[in-house]
């Protein structure tokens, strides 16, 4: 069943309230163990948290005249709300995303961007407070030197367990300063619930050890976590 747009913005909204380290365990335990990625990818402009749905975009080193690219440009248009860009390609020392790229996306109300490459504009995309994990910075452009050459299809990105996690649109991505992990669309509703339900099983251990339980005690009461 598809989802509403409420639907797909509540989810967002819940997901706001849970670790990746939470995620993590519950995909582990349905199995799906290689959902994370590479620990290069940090946030570096906006919040300490990251969540939305994917819209992935995937390019590659092509060499060109100056001026502009247009697959990106219309690429980038497309997005919809609550969803973040997740850009994939073999770029090495470019930039994918900028300032002005930022803006437009967030005029269609995209919440953030994922990219398995570099920034630059940190400064002003630090004003707008728009959150973006990457691999690296840089302030050499991509024009002249990678283009887009798709999107809404699936792309690789770099793992922690794995060379590449396979990223589809619709997808579901969290990152927080633990790292990033993907979460795959048909099973978003489900890891959902179960990290909650992780997330108060903590915050009921460690309210009752601020009281005094001791570690071993709050161990054998609720199990590992």
């Amino acid at each position: 069943m598809q989802l509403t747009s409420q639907q797909r913005r509540e989810i967002r909204e819940r997901f706001l309230n849970v670790d990746t380290a939470n995620v993590a365990d519950v995909l582990d335990e349905m199995g799906f163990l290689n959902q994370g990625l590479a620990p290069e990818f940090q946030q570096l402009s906006g919040t300490d948290r990251l969540a939305g749905w994917a819209f992935t975009i995937r390019g590659q080193m092509v060499p060109g005249p100056q001026g502009g690219d247009p697959k990106k440009m219309l690429a980038c248009s497309e997005i919809k709300e609550d969803e973040i860009s997740v850009w994939s390609g073999d770029g090495q020392g470019i930039c994918y995303f900028g300032e002005l790229i930022a803006i437009g996306m967030r005029e269609k109300g995209s919440v953030g961007a994922l990219i398995d490459g570099g920034i630059r504009d940190l400064l002003w995309l630090g004003k707008m407070n728009f959150p973006i994990f990457a691999r690296y910075r840089t302030p050499v452009q991509s024009i002249g030197r990678w283009q887009v050459t798709g999107w809404q299809e699936p792309v690789f990105l770099a793992g922690a367990t794995t060379k590449t996690v396979q990223v589809s649109p619709g997808d579901f991505i969290l990152a927080d300063l633990d790292g990033a992990i993907v979460i795959p669309a048909a099973q978003v509703e489900v890891v959902l619930a179960e990290a909650e339900r992780l997330t108060q099983k903590e915050a009921e251990i460690r309210k009752e050890l601020a009281a005094g339980l001791s570690l071993a005690d709050a161990l054998n009461k609720y199990g590992h976590v």
